[in-house]
């Protein structure tokens, strides 16, 4: 995967979660990607981010499933479009946080690959 579609499917991701995400759920407002905001001093743990992300892809699969199953019963007002689109939200957003695993993965090695 080259690095403009690593790029775009993390700028997906960040549009999607800043789409379900209400103001102010995390941490008083503050994005924790984009810094703070209002010149108010807070820190936010990697660890947070990380599970807020896996969480996020978790959500998108389970309603990706649910739309599925709901399709293949036969409920009235699921449709294929919708089907077929919340399969590739929740595909983009699996791919994306395989990325990052990947990444992290990767800076962890250098690190420790590093001369002492």
């Amino acid at each position: 995967m080259s690095q403009m579609e690593i790029d775009r499917v993390l700028s997906t991701i960040r549009s999607i979660k800043a789409q379900t995400s209400s103001p102010g759920a995390i941490s008083g407002g503050l994005n924790p990607l984009a810094g703070t905001s209002g010149g108010a001093s807070s820190s936010v743990s990697f660890a947070s981010v990380l599970k807020g992300g896996i969480d996020e892809v978790n959500r998108l699969q389970q309603r990706a499933r649910s739309t599925v199953d709901k399709f293949e019963r036969g409920v009235p007002g699921v449709d294929l479009p919708q089907v077929m689109i919340d399969m590739q939200k929740s595909s983009v957003a699996f791919r994306g946080a395989v990325e990052v695993r990947n990444r992290v993965v990767s800076a962890y090695q250098d690190i420790m690959n590093m001369p002492v």
